[in-house]
Formats: C-alpha cells, sequence, structure tokens
C-alpha cells in the first residue's frame, strides 16, 4: 500500500531560490554542512539537492557567517561534498484543503495511496505558533464519543488531549477506529490520523480498514514510516496538526487528531539532538525535549472557531512512569485511558481498566454533580469487587455477607453494561453496533446501582446499548423454588 516517492519540493518556490545556491562541505550520515557565500538561509529553511531535488534537507543551525549545519528528511545516499545546493527559500510546507479529504500522505505532503496529487489544495507552514490567549475559549467542554465507559467514567476534553495507553491484542486500535467512525458519522467532524514512526504494514491495515467501514470520506491519513530518517519522523506530527488548523480555523470544524505514537516524536527528537552534537540531558534525551514537546501540543487547543481534540498512544519505557519522556507528556494529557489485558481476555470489550483510568474533567463543576456522583459510586463499587475477588476465589460467593454479595452483582451487571458493540467490528461479531448518549449511558448506571436489575441475569447487559434493550430482550428471573419435598414429587 504504502509504496516509495520521489520528495520533490511540491510547494511554490521562494525569491531568491534561483539566485542562492550553496556547496556540500561535509556530510555525516543525516547531518550535512553546506558553505553558502552570496546569503546565508534562515533556521527552518528548506534545502533541496541531488538530481530532480530528490534530496531535502532542513536547516537546524548556522555555524558562522557562511556555514550552516541540517538534517536530511530524505535518505542522504549519493550526497557528497562540493555537490550543488539549492536554496527554496521556504520552510517545509504542508498542503492543506478539502482535497486532502480520504487520502494518505507523507510528511512531504505526498500522495502514498497511489492516486494522483489533489488539486485543489494550498500550502502552508508546518511551523506554526500555537493560538494566541485571546482566541482561546476557556470553557471545559466534554467530548462525547458514543462509548459507555468512556463518557461516564473517563470523559475526554473537547479541545483537549487524551493518552491511550494499551499493548498489542487489547483493543487499542479498535478503540481508535470506532472513536473515528463515531466523530465521522455522526458529529460530522474531521479526523487526522498522524502515524509517527509506524511499521508500513500498519499504516496499510489501518487504510483498508477505515475504507471497509466507510469512514475514509472525512478522514485524512499522515505516515512517516519507521524506515525514514529521524528529520522526517520528527517533522510529521507538525504536518498533521498543520492540516488539522486548516480545518479547525478556516472550515470551522471539530477535528479528532490521533497520533500514534508520541513516544517516537520525542525518540526522533532525541536522534535529531544526538546527530546535531548536542550535549544530551538525563537518560541520554535531549535537553530540548519540553520546548519541543510543548511547540507541539500547545498548538492542540480549542479556540471559538472550532476544536481540536487529540488522542494520543503513549508508550512509557519499561513501565517507568518517571521517565523523562512519560513525564513530560502526562503534563499536557487531561485524560488518561488504560487498557487492560485481563479484561479483554474475559471478553469485556472495549477492556478500558476503570480503575486506573482518569480523567481531569470528573469534577462536579464540569460534568455536574449527578454525573460526578454516579462515577465515583461506580468506581467505589468495582474496586469493593476487587477486593472480594480473593475471598470469593478461595471460599467461594456463598461464604460472603448478603451486602457483599449485592456489590458482588451490581459490579458484575455494571461491568457487563459498560461493555458495548462497536460499528467497526460488526463484520466480525455480527452485533450490530451501538452509539450510546450520556444521558442514557448514566440512566442504566443508575438503576443497576439502585439494584433494579438485580433479578436479570448478567448476560441480559452484556454487550448492549442503552439500559432499555435488557428489559425488552429478557425478563428477570423469578427466585428459585423451594425443593421439592417427598409428598410434592409424588
Amino acid at each position: 500500500m504504502l509504496k516509495t516517492v520521489v520528495h520533490t519540493a511540491t510547494a511554490p518556490v521562494g525569491i531568491d531560490s534561483k539566485l542562492n545556491s550553496g556547496v556540500v562541505v561535509s556530510v555525516r550520515g543525516s547531518v550535512v554542512d553546506i558553505r553558502f557565500d552570496l546569503r546565508l538561509p534562515p533556521i527552518y529553511t528548506v534545502l533541496n539537492a541531488g538530481e530532480n531535488d530528490r534530496i531535502v534537507i532542513e536547516v537546524l543551525s548556522q555555524l558562522d557567517a557562511h556555514h550552516v549545519r541540517c538534517i536530511a528528511l530524505t535518505p542522504t545516499q549519493g550526497l557528497a561534498r562540493g555537490m550543488a545546493v539549492r536554496d527554496t527559500g521556504l520552510p517545509l510546507q504542508a498542503p492543506v484543503g478539502k482535497g486532502l479529504l480520504s487520502r494518505m500522505f507523507d510528511v512531504f505532503g505526498n500522495p502514498i495511496d497511489r492516486k494522483p496529487a489533489p488539486d485543489d489544495v494550498q500550502w502552508r507552514t508546518v511551523h506554526r505558533t500555537p493560538p494566541a490567549m485571546n482566541h482561546r475559549s476557556t470553557r471545559s467542554e466534554i467530548f462525547e464519543t458514543g462509548i459507555k465507559v468512556i463518557d461516564v467514567l473517563v470523559p475526554l476534553e473537547r479541545g483537549g488531549k487524551a493518552g491511550l495507553f494499551g499493548g498489542a491484542g487489547v483493543g487499542k486500535t479498535v478503540l481508535l477506529t470506532e472513536m473515528i467512525h463515531n466523530m465521522v458519522g455522526h458529529q460530522e467532524g474531521i479526523s487526522i490520523f498522524c502515524g509517527i514512526g509506524e511499521r508500513c504494514r500498519e499504516g496499510a491495515e489501518l487504510y483498508d480498514e477505515m475504507n471497509k467501514a466507510g469512514v475514509l470520506d472525512n478522514m485524512v491519513m499522515v505516515f512517516g514510516q519507521m524506515n525514514e530518517p529521524p528529520g522526517a519522523r520528527f517533522r510529521v506530527g507538525h504536518a498533521a496538526l498543520t492540516m488539522a488548523e486548516y480545518f479547525r480555523d478556516d472550515e470551522h470544524r471539530d477535528v479528532l487528531l490521533l497520533i500514534d505514537n508520541i513516544y517516537r516524536f520525542i525518540q526522533a527528537g532525541m536522534e535529531v539532538s544526538g546527530l546535531m552534537g548536542q550535549m544530551p540531558s538525563r537518560l541520554g534525551y535531549q535537553p530540548t525535549i519540553s520546548t519541543e514537546l510543548s511547540a507541539l501540543e500547545e498548538r492542540i487547543a480549542n479556540t471559538n472557531n472550532g476544536a481540536i481534540t487529540s488522542i494520543q498512544a503513549v508508550y512509557v519505557p519499561a513501565d517507568d512512569f518517571t521517565d523523562p519522556a512519560a513525564v513530560h507528556t502526562f503534563s499536557h494529557l487531561s485524560a488518561s485511558i488504560v487498557l487492560s489485558r485481563e479484561r479483554a481476555s474475559q471478553g469485556l470489550y472495549p477492556s478500558i481498566d476503570p480503575l486506573q483510568s482518569s480523567s481531569n474533567l470528573c469534577t462536579p463543576s464540569i460534568v455536574g454533580e449527578r454525573h460526578y456522583f454516579l462515577a465515583q459510586e461506580i468506581r467505589r463499587t468495582l474496586a469493593q469487587y476487587e477486593e472480594l475477588k480473593d475471598i470469593i476465589a478461595m471460599l467461594g460467593l456463598e461464604q460472603l455477607s448478603p451486602e457483599d454479595r449485592k456489590i458482588v452483582g451490581r459490579a458484575r451487571r455494571l461491568e457487563r453494561f459498560l461493555t458495548q458493540p462497536f460499528f467497526t467490528t460488526e463484520q466480525f461479531t455480527g452485533i450490530k453496533g451501538k452509539l450510546v448518549s450520556l444521558n442514557d449511558a448514566l440512566d442504566g448506571c443508575e438503576q443497576i446501582l439502585a439494584d433494579q436489575f438485580k433479578d436479570y441475569p448478567e448476560s441480559a447487559l452484556y454487550m448492549i446499548g442503552t439500559i432499555e434493550e435488557a428489559k425488552i430482550s429478557t425478563k428477570p428471573q423469578l427466585p428459585p423454588l423451594e425443593p421439592a419435598t417427598t409428598n410434592d414429587a409424588s
């Protein structure tokens, strides 16, 4: 699916590009030193070299009056001392416009989906400043996903950033694709998927899945593959954000930006910093890690025109939450969604761990008192059930007190009610996908906590949408009959 393309400068050429040219002085991997005699190009200027301008280089440092140190955004095979370098006079640019929809691009704006380049696009620099404070919206709003467990226990912020923690096989991709489906199909928004350091196989599979799910028409995909130089992987997030800002500011539409994986952005910055000869800080990370991550994250914001809501997959190195990459990432997140392998093995999808996941928005002043106290009661019930699991495993459910048995019944019914069939898995499960509003989800949890479903079988609440479906499809179980006597049996 992802094919190799020639990375040409498709953007318009700057004024001084034909007049200003340089000569390669040295090449050390992706680091290139270039001499200019006429005019020294500014920082972040894109330079081209090689046949058909196939080698793209970005200026990162001015060494003296005639030399610049650059990082190559493409492989440097064939680049040698003495080769001519052309100054484009422009920074790295990304295409923006309605023609991007349903397409897949690389960091340079070249299509990688085997289709011709879109015509109706403009080009904008990827180095854009975050929205000014007076343009930001100060009102905290809930971003409804239509997924019960997220909307009730881990509410996301419109214009905020959420971290998604999950290993392989626990449903991370399915959860992301379902959010894309709900955003595009039911909220009439735009979804942009940014793959930083992605495997080409993952990109091809995601493209096919989105196409089959019918949500590709309002979606843009941008990929910086794992085999590309660190400079390209470091800039692909900026390119995706530039596209998202167009739909927010020009089209006035809400955008869902999915980033996989934000740790690989930090990792690419660490490689670039090392190549440029900067002194590393703690654990080998670049000394500018905070500035680089903030420059990216602060552009994801809620303005008066629209909002960019971001969900970012986060890798925690060696499960060490004190790692500088994790610490700096967490400082930008408003919600953390943790996927549990244990819940996935029990068939409880989405396999979100309600006790480890958290959200800064779950306060009475934002979500309301009813929502807040319901969420607290659900967590308390599930936590008590977690404590009782060891006793149940050793002694059995019958040895619990009547009150503890009620807690177990509520918790097990809550766990099953918080499962949900997805639209993107209909072809695999045969169960029609359900989109559940926040009020319906809260009503269902409230009735379960009030023991209104204690006489219903647990299976009646599994993989349904609203609580009304359990009432329609299943009758309450009658209390068990007393053991028959000898006379009755006769």
